[in-house]
């Protein structure tokens, strides 16, 4: 009896396959992740730390270091669970849904709200060279919200143009940066440093280097940028853990070279009153046309971080539904692959913080929710730092030294930047945490899973 041949299965060759709009690459997340921390904050920031004088220069230091550790945490934690959300993705893995829906909900509150200091800050640097903007009355309003749809529509198209802008806007923003810091190595070749503020070892102290510390975090808030769409990443398991680390490393050594260059070469009376420091700056040494140019980029940098923040607020609600606990409508996406319902509900409620800025009575509220907010994406990080120590003692990943003992760091060093923020900030942070509990127990189980 002859036995019945058996078929073998040809290999089914097939093309690579096209990009689509859902594909974010490396070069477009590192984008995401510096355009996020380079927004209007860099061109206002040596003003901020002008009285701090060498005291910011350690802050920094210490800011950055703190930094690539809580890269470095992000980027292990989304080599184990590449999801979309985030914070929110590995909270709720290492803690349960209840802490993991809290971080996301001071998280994507801190999304929206910052985003409107953003677009107003973005249009106000546009009015140093349209002066109409600031002059007509309800001009200003106008085109910052007419900034915030755009970005909205942008993201709204798809996350390959949404990344391409970013691309960008990134590129450019980084122009003028460059600039500075190039001039600062010039002057200082040119009279060998004696222009540098000089430094004195008594001027030192750790209270000084705090005060800066917490200002200087401001700026690098956003390195965990990648890991929040990592439904829309190429290849996530290695793409995100590079994009985090290399992101924020460049972002690093790009703020401490042009901040301190400003802060160490100009005259501290001068910086602090500053409303455009880096303007004045180039003015000084290049003549009053190129703050204009700078004004220009100004407004570019703004702009595309607010394009990076627009897609991160959309992101962060649709991984929240998915996951089960928002409602279920803002868990669909459209045929490009876009969380549209989610993106119009977070821009609803951006729009409504932009009409409140204009409103006198409501700044200076809005300017403390805004801080408020911004509080509150450090214990997402604290949480996301106690994740990994978590999640490798239950070993759902596996242990390394490396890994326990940078999560120790990234911890403690939350935990200073919070005492740097100041108490009252702490605990409107938590209480904005405790605002989200009961709409936690109305939406569970309501979501799509």
């Amino acid at each position: 009896m002859t036995a019945t041949p058996q078929k073998v299965p040809i290999p089914k060759i097939t093309a690579p396959r096209a990009p689509s709009s859902r594909e974010l690459g490396f070069w477009m997340c590192t984008a995401l992740v510096v355009g996020n921390m380079i927004g209007s904050g860099v061109f206002m920031l040596p003003a901020s730390l002008a009285p701090y004088g060498w005291n910011a220069v350690f802050g920094w230091l210490l800011t950055i270091g703190g930094a690539v550790c809580l890269a470095f945490v992000f980027a292990g934690l989304a080599r184990e669970f590449p999801k979309a959300g985030g914070p929110y993705a590995y909270t709720q893995e290492a803690f349960g849904p209840l802490v993991g829906f809290m971080v996301a909900w001071s998280y994507w509150i801190s999304l929206w709200v910052g985003n409107a200091a953003i677009a107003t800050g973005a249009v106000s640097y546009l009015s140093a060279i349209f002066p109409a903007i600031a002059e007509v009355p309800g001009l200003h309003l106008l085109v910052t919200l007419g900034a915030v749809w755009l970005m909205v529509a942008i993201n709204i198209a798809g996350a390959r143009l949404a990344g391409g802008v970013q691309v960008v806007t990134t590129v450019l923003k980084l122009l003028p940066l460059v600039a500075v810091a190039g001039l600062a190595f010039w002057v200082i070749g040119r009279d060998h440093g004696a222009s540098l503020t000089p430094f004195r070892a008594a001027d030192i102290h750790p209270g000084g280097i705090t005060a800066a510390g917490a200002l200087t975090l401001w700026a690098l808030l956003g390195l965990e940028s990648a890991t929040v769409p990592a439904g829309k990443v190429v290849d996530p398991v290695r793409t995100i853990p590079r994009a985090t680390l290399v992101g924020t490393v460049f972002t690093g050594v790009i703020y401490l070279l042009v901040c301190s260059a400003v802060v160490l070469l100009m005259p501290t009376d001068t910086l602090k009153v500053s409303n455009a420091p880096l303007s004045d700056f180039v003015g000084l040494y290049w003549g009053g046309n190129a703050g204009k140019i700078l004004a220009l980029f100004a407004a570019i940098s703004a702009f595309g971080a607010l394009n990076g923040w627009v897609l991160l607020q959309g992101e962060m609600p649709y991984a929240m539904a998915k996951g089960g606990v928002f409602p279920a409508f803002l868990a669909k996406e459209s045929a490009r692959g876009a969380p549209v319902r989610a993106h119009l509900l977070s821009a609803g409620f951006l729009t409504v913080l932009v009409l409140m800025n204009y409103a006198k009575s409501m700044a200076d509220l809005f300017t403390f929710i805004a801080l408020v907010a911004t509080t509150a994406s450090l214990f997402a990080y604290l949480a996301c730092a106690l994740a990994a120590l978590k999640l490798q003692a239950s070993r759902r990943i596996a242990p390394t030294a490396a890994l326990t003992v940078i999560a120790l760091l990234a911890g403690v060093y939350s935990v200073w930047t919070l005492v740097g923020a100041g108490g009252q900030a702490v605990l409107l942070g938590v209480g904005l945490l405790a605002v989200g509990a009961p709409f936690y127990w109305l939406t569970r189980g309501r979501g799509a899973k």
